[in-house]
């Protein structure tokens, strides 16, 4: 565990400390695309900060080959060569991506080659655990698609996650953790070697992103653009992979007695089957509603829009820190949920707690529908938007007809403003949504010395 946490620290290291130098090349060579429709953020952000993640890869990978422990996984196994090899290959597109805007196409195309390659140095699903039946062996052309298509759908499902500050890199954070405690699991409690390059996937994954928030939660200093989205999503896809297909259920020798008791026992290995999709399941949820979505309304499946999730929330009021948090919650919910249902399945506390922590979901995600109201003796200890409306003054009777009369000319009506005597408040800041209208002042730093 020490090694592990070493090799964290170090990929989280290296990520952090890059990030600023790659946000300065960033703006230096203009990536800075302007607003898009579909953007939440009001400034030209730089991108590419997928450049100090992938170095960050590298130097975790580097430092586990030279730790006594770990280096056994780079000696058994061609596996992290191969997550290297496609990790490469994925991040260029990225780059290119976020500086020249490449075609949808020719992205889907570079993703199925990158999982190809990984697939040609052995990083690929060679058997299936299925329940009443035992293992499943594949033949190459099966475990080939299945591979593609698994690492295809977990970087466009991250892809089409990363939309708000923060949100991207903290849910793979999230998912990855999750799959670290699982895969150390299989690793030092069932003694499979099969499952160290997993858990050191894992690790190193949690490194990067735990380097990179910092800097990009809200509000954003850089964005990981398409080179960092895609990059994780490969990563995460490769220790879903590992795990799962390369690990033989055999050997965890919980197919023994009864068909039943052998079935109930094997739970922990029939789990791997489903937690690469619960893991992404938000992102991958997001990503079949979009596709649907744009299908039904006859566009392309790739045209952008402002329907994903994270919209949705900003849509019924909640804050862009508020709306990523719930995202947070949920992500932890579900992985964590399953990887604890795998290791104590026979506990109906789990089911309990999964389903009352649901509930408290529900409520946090519906709150700004139902936004209550303090009375008037509390209304001194609540933020301003729980208290009540304050009842507008009568007007007195010299006001209104000097009112009246001063309306009725029109020069005087452009005088009066009913702004007058107002400082106005800019966007996006005090917790105010990224849907709301634009800032009234062309210059942010005058609105960040109004929050002063």
């Amino acid at each position: 565990m020490r090694d592990y946490l070493l090799t964290l620290c170090v990929a989280a290291a290296v990520t952090y400390l890059l990030t600023g130098p790659v946000r300065k090349f960033a703006i230096a060579t203009g990536a800075m695309p302007e607003i898009r429709a579909r953007d939440v953020h009001r400034e030209p952000t730089p991108r590419l900060g997928g450049i100090a993640m992938f170095f960050g890869l590298c130097a975790g990978l580097l430092v586990a080959d030279h730790l006594s422990n770990l280096n056994s996984v780079f000696e058994l196994s061609n596996e992290p060569r191969a997550l290297l090899s496609g990790a490469a290959l994925i991040w260029l597109i990225g780059v290119l991506d976020d500086k020249f805007e490449i075609d949808a196409l020719i992205k889907l195309g570079g993703q199925m080659i990158a999982a190809g390659v990984m697939v040609m140095q052995g990083l690929t699903i060679l058997w299936l655990p299925i329940p009443g039946v035992g293992t499943v062996s594949l033949t190459q052309w099966q475990g080939t698609l299945l591979t593609v298509a698994l690492v295809v759908v977990t970087i466009n499902a991250v892809n089409f996650v990363d939309g708000l500050d923060g949100l991207a890199a903290g849910m793979v954070c999230i998912a990855s953790a999750a799959f670290f405690l699982y895969a150390y699991r299989m690793w030092f409690g069932y003694g499979i070697e099969a499952a160290a390059p997993a858990t050191l996937f894992a690790s190193v994954l949690m490194g990067m992103c735990l380097g990179f928030l910092p800097h990009n939660m809200h509000p954003a200093r850089i964005f990981m653009g398409d080179s960092g989205s895609m990059l994780i999503g490969l990563v995460l896809a490769a220790s879903a992979i590992s795990v799962t297909g390369q690990v033989d259920p055999d050997a965890l020798k919980l197919f023994e007695g009864g068909t039943r008791q052998a079935t109930h026992a094997a739970l922990p290995v029939f789990i791997p089957l489903l937690l690469p999709l619960t893991i992404i399941a938000i992102p991958v949820a997001d990503l079949l509603l979009a596709i649907v979505r744009r299908t039904w309304k006859g566009k392309s499946p790739f045209a952008a829009d402002r329907g994903h999730l994270h919209h949705r929330l900003l849509e019924i009021g909640h804050s862009h820190s508020r709306a990523v948090l719930i995202m947070y919650f949920w992500s932890a919910l579900i992985a964590f949920g399953i990887v604890l249902y795998s290791v104590h399945s026979a506990s109906m506390w789990i089911v309990f707690a999964i389903v009352v922590l649901s509930f408290v979901g529900l409520v946090l995600l519906l709150l700004p529908r139902f936004t209550p109201r303090a009375p008037r003796w509390a209304e001194s200890f609540v933020p301003p938007r729980y208290r009540r409306r304050p009842r507008p003054a009568a007007p007195a009777p010299a006001t209104a007809a000097a009112s009246a009369g001063s309306l009725a000319d029109p020069a005087d009506a452009a005088a009066v403003s009913p702004d007058e005597g107002r400082i106005p408040v800019p966007a996006g800041i005090n917790g105010a949504t990224a849907i709301g209208s634009r800032s009234r002042f062309a210059d942010r730093r005058r609105a960040e010395s109004l929050k002063g």
